[in-house]
């Protein structure tokens, strides 16, 4: 690969930590760069990702589609020529299935406030 065949990009993460820079084809698409994200965040938060559709790449204020390339998801307006694009990843904690919220006798589970306004 040439030099102008690769983009070098850094994931910001809410904490501010950085992971990255690493160097990537024009063709690699947003999801496997989120499947990539995803193995290397802790893997024990009990409401921590699960899937690349918990993760939300932003770039130039555009969130990335997972179908699309690092080509296709560029700004050329807000970057500089050679140099490294920071992404932001939004995590979004993993909701469980609907069917948990009820309980055992199909009720919903009530609030934490059982009072009646009258």
């Amino acid at each position: 690969m040439g030099s102008q065949e690769v983009v070098e990009v850094k994931f910001r993460l809410a904490d501010g930590s950085d992971i990255g820079p690493s160097k990537y084809s024009p063709s690699t698409t947003v999801g496997s760069l989120k499947e990539m994200i995803l193995s290397q965040l802790p893997q024990d938060e009990v409401n921590g990702p699960k899937t690349i559709n918990d993760v939300k790449l932003i770039n130039a204020g555009k969130i990335l589609e997972n179908d699309k390339t690092l080509a296709e998801s560029r700004s050329p307006v807000s970057e500089v020529p050679g140099g490294i694009i920071t992404m932001l990843v939004v995590v979004r904690p993993h909701i469980p299935h609907k069917n948990n919220d009820k309980l055992q006798d199909g009720f919903p589970k009530q609030g934490s406030c059982p009072c009646a306004i009258l």
